[in-house]
């Protein structure tokens, strides 16, 4: 089964005053962590630490079908 995960994203001023969102679908929180890391391509490094946390706590929706597995969509300043 897969799932839908809203991650909230977070980066401290100066670099973001807003954060975003990462839409990703995944089997399971490690997927979506690596997916959304592999995505970001090391951009957001020094924010990792907290991103497991915020993929932990995220909202997730099961998904109906099996489709693969990616993130849909990220919007981040």
């Amino acid at each position: 089964m897969k799932y839908l995960y809203i991650v909230d994203h977070f980066c401290n001023f100066p670099r973001s005053e807003y954060g975003g969102i990462w839409n990703v679908i995944a089997e399971d929180d490690n997927e979506c962590f690596d997916l959304i890391k592999e995505y970001d391509q090391g951009f957001n490094e020094d924010f990792y630490v907290n991103l497991r946390e915020k993929v932990v706590n995220s909202r997730t929706y099961a998904l109906a079908e099996d489709v693969e597995s990616g993130v849909v969509e990220s919007f981040t300043t």
